[in-house]
């Protein structure tokens, strides 16, 4: 018979606080070699957005600096929460997530559990991009002034409606937050199945206006197919040059950007969030990725896990707070 040693002790132990924390699968020991196989980077939307486009980015310089392939796997669904779930139910750590900033609005909004962003173990920060609102160019608001008149005297009558790329998504919670910061009367919110239907829509006049990502929007505005009013970052876009930030307009407590991060699931241990930040950073230093980011008006993240915790926390706040406000959830 098998004598149950002090290290079993201790290791069933530190499985069951596991356990109890709520963060499923085995824990991974400090200083375990990783990794010695390939690593796959889970995206929860189709290949060809921003998204996918942020795990591509990075994808073959990690490979290059690990040692070992590192894979992109779509797996569609529910806002990211497919892939997000299978991130942090496996506490797996060759299976890694890319997402976005729905990450940290999806428990805000979805009726079915969401995990909570601040349980995964943030690596680094891929890209930003700002948003930007935009009405189509037959619209009577060429400024931020003319915009406000215009939706209080259409909401007063007939009542405004705007495009979004989703309802309960950021596009959504985005448009409501400026609503809410420029003391604008309700407006009746168009939800689209993505950014590219809202944007075409808005293009052909269907509907007046939306606020979306800035490298969705920037192909539109050069071609004058759309008229920015505002970017939401705290300085000007270096893709939009003339166009002011919200801030210089005088909306107050109004910076939002969009991001695309890396994380880990819950509880990786230090050596190896240290080594996957490392090849991440390693791939945005390199000017050729550099360059796809920032063609249309994307900012190049890097740096430390912290700064990409700081932000998920600080999104998840923010978003909660406006979803509750307005009672918004995801159909």
């Amino acid at each position: 018979m098998r004598t149950t040693s002090r290290r079993d002790i201790l290791r069933m132990a530190a499985a069951g606080t596991a356990m109890s924390a709520g963060y499923p699968g085995p824990l991974w020991a400090q200083g375990t070699p990783w990794p010695t196989k390939a690593v796959s980077l889970f995206v929860g939307y189709p290949p060809g957005g921003l998204t996918d486009a942020g795990a591509r980015f990075i994808s073959g310089s990690m490979a290059s600096s690990l040692g070992q392939p590192v894979v992109v796997e779509n797996k569609p669904g529910a806002s990211g929460n497919l892939a997000a779930s299978e991130v942090h139910r496996a506490s797996d750590p060759y299976k890694l997530l890319v997402a976005n900033t729905s990450l940290t609005i999806n428990p805000h909004t979805f009726a079915s559990p969401s995990p909570n962003p601040t349980e995964f173990t943030p690596i680094g920060l891929i890209l930003e991009s700002q948003l930007v609102l935009v009405v189509n160019p037959l619209a009577p608001a060429r400024n931020l002034a003319e915009f406000l008149a215009w939706v209080k005297a259409e909401a007063g009558t007939k009542g405004f409606s705007y495009a979004s790329a989703g309802n309960g998504g950021n596009t959504h919670l985005a448009m409501e937050y400026f609503r809410e910061r420029t003391g604008l009367p309700p407006m009746n919110q168009v939800p689209y199945k993505g950014s590219a239907p809202a944007i075409q829509d808005v293009v052909g006049n269907q509907l007046p206006c939306l606020i979306d990502a800035a490298s969705l929007l920037i192909p539109f505005i050069n071609t004058g197919k759309l008229r920015p009013i505002l970017v939401t970052g705290s300085s000007r876009l270096p893709a939009l040059p003339d166009v002011p930030t919200a801030a210089e307009l005088g909306v107050k407590d109004f910076v939002v950007t969009v991001f695309v991060g890396l994380w880990g699931p819950p509880r990786l241990p230090a050596d190896i969030v240290r080594k996957a930040n490392t090849a991440m950073n390693a791939a945005l230093s390199d000017p050729a990725v550099g360059k796809l980011i920032t063609k249309n008006g994307d900012l190049v993240g890097g740096g430390s896990p912290e700064r990409l915790g700081d932000l998920t926390r600080d999104n998840y706040r923010l978003w909660g707070d406006i979803a509750r406000k307005g009672n918004i959830k995801a159909l």
